[in-house]
């Protein structure tokens, strides 16, 4: 068996991102794949099965790229208003892409959860790393029933819950978060 050239493989991903970029996610075929790469489709089913893997690859690869741009957004200092930044920024993002590509994923839906939740465990490490660098939250709070790990978890949860939710804001929550831990 031939090896798989990863480089062709990250252009394919990009010419899809370009297709439903300019000309919508209906658009994304196969076969539009092929012909922007100027290769034979039968070339792009060596490194996707079908239209839906690209997809769910594509859709992978937007919220690691995401997740990599909201690190460098996030700028507060304390903890409660990164949370509000990060709420922020991923409901925009949903707003504008994000929630399109969850939602043409089709026949991958089960594999594309299962793929979010590496992308959760990804922002829960994240909000751990957070809690430790704001000095004002208090460390009399954690111990072996109430640990850093949950917590990430739980703020993790109520997130995509209000998210999914398309709630304007998260205030109230931020407002539980900031009366638990400091």
């Amino acid at each position: 068996m031939r090896r798989k050239n990863e480089t062709l493989r990250d252009t394919l991903i990009s010419l899809t991102r370009g297709i439903a970029d300019t000309e919508g996610i209906d658009a994304i075929s196969i076969r539009s794949i092929a012909q922007k790469a100027g290769i034979t489709a039968g070339t792009v089913y060596n490194y996707f099965s079908s239209k839906d893997e690209i997809l769910l690859s594509l859709t992978e690869e937007y919220w690691k790229q995401t997740l990599f741009e909201m690190n460098t957004a996030i700028t507060a200092k304390s903890f409660c208003k990164q949370l509000q930044e990060i709420f922020s920024f991923l409901r925009e993002r949903i707003d504008r892409s994000g929630g399109k590509l969850m939602g043409s994923l089709g026949n991958a839906e089960a594999a594309g959860r299962e793929r979010m939740a590496q992308i959760q465990t990804s922002l829960e490490a994240d909000l751990i790393r957070l809690m430790e660098q704001d000095p004002d939250i208090r460390n009399d709070i954690w111990d072996e029933t109430f640990t850093r790990e949950q917590f990430a978890r739980f703020i993790m949860m109520n997130i995509m819950v209000l998210l999914k939710a398309r709630a304007p804001d998260c205030h109230f929550f931020i407002m539980i978060v900031q009366r638990t831990i400091y």
